[in-house]
């Protein structure tokens, strides 16, 4: 009869043929993956992704797991951060890769080790649950560390067109991915038990001498498909509220573009200045002066700091008072203190700066360098850094007032980077934001899919806040998003451009809003759990093994008593 705690299978080394097909079914889910976001946004390909992963991790080796996770993190990374090395260089491409997909391979191991639980081997369906908690608890892990994470690539992201979307305002992008990923874990359960092998996880394979817990009863194929759908359709009767409650705000959005595409964007002084000066005055073939309530900038609008340059003050308060709006200014700030801040500066015309935030995030490695003296000795790069950025100590709300609507409007703000990190926007809305703007910097990026890959989260920024969105940039891409997360408006890369829109203010907030860190904190918790459950449990059962083995040995022969100084 079975014990309670049975000694699990011993592990098996995978076979050669295993080794190869696994890993190179890991490397296509990971470009499966890519493939649901931005610029391909076939966003169903996240499941088929994921469910690679869920596959080729059968083998019951904890560095064989490690191994086909780097393999699937890789395949991803690598090909969804070129970005990183069109703006820097291919060290820091690869590192910056490779680090990410590190977190994969912990994925692999954890995976391996947690289903040692005999009571999770045994109940197939409950696999895809735990693998789904695992592979979001990765998703946070790596969104928090180090030097404050690094969120880009979450599946979350790739659903902003799939009925998943609508389960943003429940629980954020923790629930979106928790979704994907378990319609792709469910999805490949149902393949195993077409094709079972010979390293099923969910079949695990006699081992003489032990007692093994096997399934119950088989789950039929139908079971987990149906189940898969339900999940991924069901979200879309989830109603997405893209109503004004509190009026709207009248706003315009100036892409100025710069002279060169890639690292010598800002090479020239005050060109950037000049073209969002001029793309401000070009408003007025839209609209009429005095009809917008605020005109927003890029990050970097100005490239040179209009408190500090008198030029410059008069150019952006010259163009504020032809337009009849204050200006909302992406600027540097280099304080006498050392070092410089990014900052967005709300400008009046005629009254100058009334109201500022300071990026409280900045990107290491890109905006200041951690462990300079190390990193340099793998890549110069670091030393186009010349001066690190200051992280910002205030919550991102910039109070606006509007004389047509009588009263003051606070905008949410968050810079470049700042829209991948949940907590950051949804500080802003929880501190009274009803609409949200994120300013950045494409510039440096080139033709690649970073500015589409970071509106794909403006989108799911707006979706899970209930609020209108304005993402503007330098060169592209902008966008105007509704409270829904349907885009209104885009411009494309690397041309001057103008939108004027009418934003719906909202004041309510929604369950994923309220909840805060709730939900993050829940996944971290039960992936923490489901680990310690499956190491505890077979470290408990390998010990009972090796007592067992060391008991049936054969005992040592009695001594002979004629030599003994004890015979009588």
């Amino acid at each position: 009869m079975p014990t309670s705690d049975p000694a699990p299978a011993r592990p098996r080394s995978p076979s050669p043929t295993w080794r190869v097909l696994s890993l190179v079914l890991a490397v296509a889910g990971g470009l499966a993956t890519d493939a649901a976001f931005p610029e391909r946004g076939w966003w169903p390909l996240a499941f088929v992704g994921v469910g690679a992963l869920f596959v080729a991790l059968r083998a019951d080796r904890a560095w064989w797991g490690a191994l086909v996770g780097f393999a699937w993190g890789a395949s991803f990374f690598l090909v969804h951060l070129w970005w990183a090395n069109e703006a820097t260089d291919t060290v820091p491409w690869l590192a910056l890769s490779l680090m990410e997909a590190a977190f994969v391979a912990a994925l692999g191991a954890a995976w391996v080790w947690a289903r040692r639980w005999p009571w999770l081997r045994a109940r197939p369906l409950a696999q895809a649950v735990a693998f789904a908690v695992l592979f979001v608890g990765a998703e946070q892990a790596r969104t928090e560390v180090p030097f404050g994470g690094f969120p880009w690539g979450r599946v979350a992201y790739s659903q902003v067109d799939s009925p998943l979307a609508h389960a943003a305002p429940l629980g954020g992008e923790v629930l979106v991915s928790l979704l994907v990923a378990l319609v792709g874990a469910l999805l490949a359960v149902a393949v195993l038990r077409l094709a079972p092998g010979p390293a099923d996880a969910t079949t695990p394979p006699p081992d003489a001498g032990r007692v093994v817990v096997r399934p119950r009863t088989g789950v039929p194929v139908a079971v987990p498909v149906l189940l898969a759908v339900v999940l991924a359709t069901t979200p879309a009767l989830v109603p997405l509220d893209a109503r004004a409650e509190a009026g709207t705000l009248e706003v315009g959005a100036v892409q100025g573009n710069v002279d060169e595409p890639g690292l010598g964007s800002f090479a020239n002084r005050a060109v950037v200045l000049n073209n969002h000066l001029e793309g401000t005055v070009a408003l007025l073939d839209q609209v009429e002066a005095g009809d917008l309530d605020v005109v927003l900038w890029p990050e970097n609008g100005s490239d040179l700091d209009p408190q500090t340059n008198p030029d410059v003050a008069a150019g952006i308060d010259a163009a504020a008072s032809d337009v009849g709006a204050p200006i909302l200014v992406g600027a540097q700030e280099y304080p006498p203190t050392g070092g410089r801040y990014n900052v967005s500066l709300l400008w009046e015309p005629g009254a100058g700066v009334v109201d500022r935030y300071a990026k409280q995030h900045p990107a290491p490695f890109g905006e200041y360098i951690p462990l300079r003296s190390f990193v340099r000795l793998f890549s110069a790069e670091v030393d186009r850094v010349t001066t690190d950025m200051l992280p910002g100590t205030e919550t991102g709300v910039i109070d606006l007032a509007s004389p047509r609507l009588g009263r003051t409007v606070p905008l949410g703000v968050v810079i470049c980077f700042e829209v991948a990190y949940d907590t950051l926007v949804r500080d802003a809305v929880d501190a009274g934001a009803q609409v949200l703007v994120v300013q950045t910097n494409n510039a440096s990026f080139g033709y690649t899919a970073e500015s589409t890959q970071q509106l794909a989260m403006s989108r799911l920024r707006a979706i899970t806040t209930g609020r209108a969105t304005v993402q503007v940039s330098t060169v592209g891409v902008s966008g105007v998003v509704a409270p829904d997360g349907t885009l209104l408006q885009s411009t494309a890369l690397f041309t001057p451009d103008q939108l004027v829109a009418s934003l719906p203010l909202r004041t309510s907030l929604t369950p994923a809003v309220r909840a805060g860190y709730a939900p993050a904190m829940t996944v971290l918790v039960l992936t923490l759990g489901l680990l310690a459950t499956g190491i505890g449990t077979g470290t408990r059962a390998r010990r009972r093994a090796t007592a067992t083995d060391h008991s049936t040995e054969a005992p040592d022969a009695p001594e002979d008593p004629s030599t003994s100084s004890a015979a009588p």
